[in-house]
């Protein structure tokens, strides 16, 4: 079965070490894309999803403009954060779906941790939901996001790892 992201109902979250002492959290409230999912045939699932990269949010006007510049996403030259999926397999109660997560330019192997699959449920418009969550840790180095300042005594202002949490709702037709 075919479902599209619902782009009103999900978003894609991240957090990163900030100074080592704090989590700076943010998301990006517009991704779209498609998901063919049928829970008795876990391996056949596809996720090919898009992220507007200027639709980022941290709760700072002034941090979300310096993240969308050349020395982080570069959104300007790449406004968009796609993942394809390559493969997918049940993993507990959950599934494991490694897919090419593509940003800035460049491509990376990820695996999404996926867990709350919900069961299909009918909306009062008639139409077929059902909502997920997934986690993965990615590495800005590995996206050429390699922009940081040595705090003296601290480390790194910024960690590069960053953990990501999707919350997905997806949709088809009856």
């Amino acid at each position: 079965m075919t479902y599209n992201i619902d782009p009103k109902h999900s978003a894609a979250h991240f957090q990163v070490r900030h100074m080592n002492i704090a989590f700076v959290k943010g998301e990006f409230g517009s991704l779209n894309g498609t998901i063919e999912f049928d829970p008795a045939n876990p391996s056949a699932t596809k996720v090919d999803c898009t992220i507007d990269v200027n639709s980022l949010y941290t709760r700072d006007a002034a941090r979300d403009g310096h993240i969308k510049t050349p020395d982080i996403l570069n959104a300007e030259a790449h406004p968009t954060v796609t993942f394809k999926s390559t493969s997918a397999a049940a993993a507990g109660s959950g599934y494991s779906v490694k897919g090419n997560l593509t940003m800035r330019g460049a491509t990376k192997e990820v695996t999404l941790n996926v867990t709350g699959v919900s069961d299909e449920v009918t909306d009062p418009w008639n139409l077929k939901r059902r909502g997920a969550t997934a986690n993965a840790k990615i590495k800005r180095s590995d996206f050429g996001m390699a922009w940081n300042m040595e705090v003296p005594g601290v480390g790194a202002m910024v960690s590069d790892e960053v953990d990501v949490l999707l919350d997905i709702e997806f949709v088809r037709s009856a």
